[in-house]
């Protein structure tokens, strides 16, 4: 069930609101935990039963840790989490280069990437002694199957909602600010990353002769604002759903295309990710505290597997490690060279290298995303004029414009202007106004692109 799809907005959110907010106060983890399982049944049917073992698992993994039995317990998460993971997600691709002549057909259950992480960022933290274990399983499946970020993030910490775990209200305005930031998102996704991926799908489908360096350079342009504002788009429609029912979850991006190095653009892409694979992993290997070569050897393992966590290709490897190594040049000095330059060269430098990762990322496989490469500099190569007539529509162009300038944090500004011109409450008012006016016809956008638009799920669902 996709957040954008008419069943969820007309039936199954205000269905869901209605019992939540009627049942009383003690009964309100449960309904939630019931509506979550519901939701994640109606997609993926019986891995139901998967998520609701990690939860048991993960639950009594912690009630194990806060018996004593520490190793014991935090043993018995990883290897259950990190066992479900390689079957469900690995097993096709492990067999498959191997044996390519074995034919293996391991289905791949929504959503396993997050939640795997999540609960085993939960039994982990309880080993540290971070937080105490949950002693109420109602709760705890409630936090493991919580449906506004159940499917693609963001990965949400135990310890960041513990406390609205047991006990949150949800104000007016807060409500307010949740639909007001889901209408963001569901903007995001149809108006500007399913208009992105009409052209760069059809450009990724080209040979190398059918393409040109004019189509190839829009098509990964599409392809970079379309897994930005697929992405984020998600995040913020989780978000606000997390706050319709009263819970705060955390960022997951913020503005990653004004980056001016690949370092601080991993602090601004996919936030919660990289968080854990600092937090969970970079630090237990060390870090950057047993010299230089140690930490260029953790970077490598850390970006290693997060090409891997995104997927079973080598594509995803390769990427991660490309990722890598330009974290590792920047350490041993290029950092500090981009920061003496003008800022336009180093944002240039991120963007030129982020860009042609999403190549390597988007590329079914490596010979594809090399012949692609190619194409982006093979400037020779006429155009192929009838292709970009079809896919290059007013829609696309439109879509391109807005990725391009809401990029940029904008928005961010212009929120900030109208909060410090609030004594002025004539403009203020007519701010708000405007403000509201336009998430209204962005809604109305929507039921346009509904109406119209073909199935088109989320990029991270396959993750």
């Amino acid at each position: 069930m996709l957040f954008s799809s008419p069943i969820f907005l007309f039936l199954f959110l205000p269905i869901s609101l209605a019992l939540y907010y009627l049942a009383p106060k003690k009964l309100k983890n449960v309904i939630l935990l019931i509506l979550s399982l519901g939701f994640y049944t109606w997609g993926e049917k019986q891995m139901v039963i998967l998520i609701l073992l990690s939860a048991l698992v993960d639950y009594s993994a912690g009630l194990i840790i806060n018996s004593g039995k520490k190793k014991l317990g935090l043993i018995l998460s990883i290897l259950f989490n990190l066992g479900i993971l390689a079957y469900f997600k690995y097993f096709n691709f492990i067999v498959s280069n191997i044996n390519s002549d074995i034919i293996t057909n391991v289905i791949l259950p929504i959503g396993i990437s997050f939640y795997t992480f999540q609960t085993m960022s939960y039994t982990i933290d309880v080993y540290r002694g971070h937080i105490k274990a949950n002693k109420n399983f109602i709760d705890f499946a409630m936090y493991v199957t919580l449906f506004p970020q159940l499917i693609a993030g963001p990965i949400v910490r135990y310890s960041q909602i513990e406390k609205e775990l047991k006990n949150r209200t949800t104000t007016i305005k807060q409500f307010t600010v949740g639909i007001q930031r889901f209408i963001i998102g569901l903007s995001k996704k149809m108006i500007i990353a399913n208009n992105c991926a009409y052209f760069a799908d059809a450009a990724f489908s080209l040979s190398g002769h059918q393409s040109s360096a004019l189509i190839a350079w829009i098509g990964i342009i599409a392809y970079t604002l379309q897994i930005y504002f697929d992405f984020s788009g998600y995040s913020d429609m989780a978000i606000g759903l997390g706050k319709i029912f009263g819970f705060n979850f955390p960022e997951n991006f913020n503005y990653p295309y004004i980056s001016k190095s690949i370092k601080e653009f991993w602090r601004r892409w996919h936030i919660t990710l990289s968080q854990w694979f600092r937090d969970y992993l970079y630090i237990s290997l060390g870090g950057n505290r047993k010299g230089d070569y140690r930490t260029y050897l953790n970077l490598i393992i850390v970006f290693f597997l997060t090409g891997l966590w995104h997927g079973a290709n080598w594509t995803f490897v390769v990427w991660g490690l490309f990722h890598g190594l330009f974290l590792i040049v920047e350490r041993l000095g290029f950092g500090g060279f981009l920061k003496k330059q003008n800022n336009w060269l180093a944002h240039f430098y991120t963007l030129f290298v982020v860009v042609i990762g999403w190549v390597i990322f988007r590329s079914e496989n490596l010979n594809q995303a090399i012949n692609y490469i190619y194409t982006l500099f093979n400037f020779k190569a006429s155009t192929n004029t009838g292709f970009l007539n079809f896919y290059l529509t007013k829609e696309v162009i439109i879509a391109l414009i807005l990725g391009l300038i809401l990029s940029m944090p904008i928005y961010q500004k212009v929120k900030l202007y109208f909060n410090n011109i609030k004594e002025n409450k004539s403009i203020y008012n007519l701010g708000v106004l405007s403000y509201n006016a336009g998430l209204i016809l962005l809604f109305v956008i929507y039921f346009y692109y509904i109406a119209t638009e073909a199935y088109n799920p989320f990029i991270y669902f396959r993750f």
